[in-house]
């Protein structure tokens, strides 16, 4: 079955575009919006069994394509190590060409109240979740696009008004809004644009990482946001591939949120629920995580 998407198809044809987490969740599935639009995509991750699967994903979504359009080539990278980051780059420069896009998607981080957050933690999701995306965004910047232009999109988080459990991301992701729009503003002209988004709570499979009394309580969130239900994968991904396209050409610095509304909601005005808003899914392969499907 192919992705169903809602932007034309061969916008992205001749294209390369670098996706970092691509092994996974958002990753995976913009990776395979940006395939299905004919994009050829460099899917970079620290596993590279799960990046060879999204590649073959890829592969036999697109009829099998290895050179052209729709293709995927994988790059196994720590992107917290300046030195593998700029190997990457370079070994995806080989492989196609050219750099027109980055989904700086990867990420990670864990539940944990400030006090129990060891240094070691605190600096591993910073590094994560900021300094790798500054490496990678970096280093495409200095290696293709500070002569050929491009866009870029970097990831960040519901982060406004604190992060309450997970401090350590919340610091990290509230730093890339503010790299992204320093950057906008220093490369702007090089002919990129840097560009964010935020999503909020997404139906992925990160989501499955958390340890269970977590996953209990993420069930309950959903009546926390206005749109009363949790985003998919590909809702996001959607996004991603607008601020990529030449639809998004004159707009650089802005982080879009992905939330379903959750940061206009306050005490003062309780949520009524509800089953108006429908989801939209074009990817063929997903699956909510399990836990939010039980009842």
């Amino acid at each position: 079955m192919n992705y169903r998407s809602v932007f034309r198809a061969g916008l992205f044809a001749g294209q390369s575009v670098v996706v970092t987490g691509g092994g996974s969740g958002i990753g995976r599935c913009t990776a395979h919006e940006l395939a299905a639009l004919g994009a050829k995509v460099a899917l970079v991750g620290r596993r590279p069994e799960k990046l060879e699967r999204v590649r073959e994903e890829i592969a036999a979504a697109c009829g099998g394509a290895t050179t052209a359009g729709g293709a995927a080539t994988t790059h196994a990278c720590d992107i917290r190590d300046e030195e593998q980051v700029c190997a990457t780059v370079d070994a995806v420069l080989a492989a196609h060409g050219r750099i027109d896009g980055l989904v700086n998607n990867a990420g990670g981080q864990f539940p944990a109240p400030l006090r129990d957050i060891s240094l070691k933690g605190w600096e591993a999701v910073v590094r994560t979740n900021l300094t790798g995306g500054f490496l990678v965004a970096r280093e495409c910047y200095r290696r293709w696009m500070e002569k050929h232009g491009g866009a870029i999109v970097n990831m960040s988080a519901d982060m406004w008004g604190g992060m309450p459990g997970m401090a350590h991301s919340g610091a990290a992701r509230a730093g890339m809004v503010n790299f992204t729009e320093s950057a906008a503003c220093e490369w702007a002209a090089s002919g990129v644009r840097v560009n964010a988004v935020a999503p909020g709570w997404i139906a992925s499979s990160g989501f499955e990482t958390y340890p269970p009394e977590v996953q209990q309580w993420a069930k309950t969130l959903k009546q926390k946001i206005p749109l009363q239900r949790f985003g998919t994968e590909s809702e996001a991904a959607a996004a991603i591939v607008f601020l990529l396209s030449e639809a998004a050409s004159f707009i650089t610095g802005t982080t879009l949120r992905i939330d379903g509304g959750v940061l206009n909601a306050r005490p003062t005005w309780p949520l009524v629920p509800h089953q108006r808003s429908k989801a939209y899914n074009g990817f063929p392969l997903y699956a909510p995580p399990k836990f939010m499907s039980e009842e």
